[in-house]
């Protein structure tokens, strides 16, 4: 964006907009947002870690957020909040120019079906599928050849990156045999506000009820959700997990990278989940769960599995 385009706001429209209180001038004009080593003059940044701190002085950033309780020194001027790092987030929106694949709907290389029900707002990349009987909400993006399949709900704000494909058909076969039957996936997709599914992703339609994704999810790339799960709000999930059908997981949830979720699983409220950790059993008590160990020789690894099976007892 050059500079005769860039959006320019003042200090106390800022501080009212993360919820900060302003020390110094509030009439000072902002039209950038920049790192503390990075910024100049007319830029805002943050200090969300101490360990920063002694970048605060040599900054030449013309307003600087900080925390509550922050020592403040020199003729900056200051934006206090409880979170700025939070505050950082927020304003970013202010900030970032939108990816512009057309002024309205593109509809060249994309299929819409006639009983698709879209918001106002939307924009829709190049190569996109969008079955029937699917609703998108109001100031919602989907990225270039991306698949919406029929019977899918998206919400408002959300952002669905490129390649993903929302509600394609669960793993439902049934044993006849030796051969397998494959069971008719009936339910839809139901996807909240302020979601935003990353690249490659695939979350599959119910068997019968619907699959849930709650409001404020993201999802990192290359992530699979099976069908019938629930996945409750505010929840992020890192890149390349796997959640098996009919899990019911709680709000708050958070899973790092190659981990997975078997099927039938229930998970409470507020759980995190370490990186390349399977979870096996229902979990009841919030906390933090990991099952990782580190790579050594076969011998010293079947020793650990031993002794941690007998402690899990």
């Amino acid at each position: 964006m050059s500079d005769i385009e860039r959006e320019h706001y003042s200090v106390e429209f800022i501080a009212k907009y993360i919820d900060a209180k302003v020390v110094g001038d509030p009439n000072l004009t902002i039209s950038r947002l920049d790192t503390l080593d990075s910024a100049s003059n007319g830029s805002i940044t943050f200090l969300a870690k101490s360990k920063y701190k002694k970048l605060l002085d040599k900054t030449d950033a013309s307003a600087v957020i900080v925390k509550d309780g922050t020592s403040l020194n020199g003729t900056k001027t200051f934006l206090v909040c409880k979170d700025p790092y939070l505050a950082y987030a927020k304003l970013s929106n202010l900030f970032c120019e939108d990816e512009n694949f057309t002024d309205g709907i593109v509809k060249n290389n994309s299929f819409i079906h006639k009983t698709a029900r879209l918001g106002r707002n939307i924009k829709i990349g190049p190569n996109v599928y969008i079955g029937q009987n699917c609703s998108i909400s109001d100031n919602s993006i989907i990225y270039p050849n991306s698949t919406i399949m029929k019977d899918v709900t998206i919400g408002e704000d959300c952002k669905i990156h490129s390649n993903s494909v929302l509600g394609s058909d669960g793993f439902g076969f049934a044993q006849n045999g030796k051969k397998f039957e494959k069971i008719k996936q009936i339910g839809g997709l139901k996807i909240g506000n302020n979601v935003e599914v990353g690249a490659g992703c695939t979350i599959d339609r119910g068997a019968i009820s619907d699959t849930c994704i709650g409001d404020g999810v993201i999802l990192d790339n290359q992530i699979h959700i099976a069908h019938n799960v629930h996945l409750g709000e505010n929840s992020a999930i890192a890149a390349c997990c796997a959640i098996a059908g009919s899990s019911k997981i709680g709000k708050n949830f958070k899973m790092g990278g190659l981990s997975g979720v078997l099927g039938h699983l229930e998970i409470c409220d507020d759980v995190s989940v370490g990186a390349h950790t399977l979870i096996t059993k229902n979990i009841k008590n919030p906390g933090n769960y990991i099952g990782i160990m580190p790579a050594q020789n076969h011998v010293n690894w079947s020793k650990s599995a031993v002794f941690i099976k007998k402690r899990g007892k």
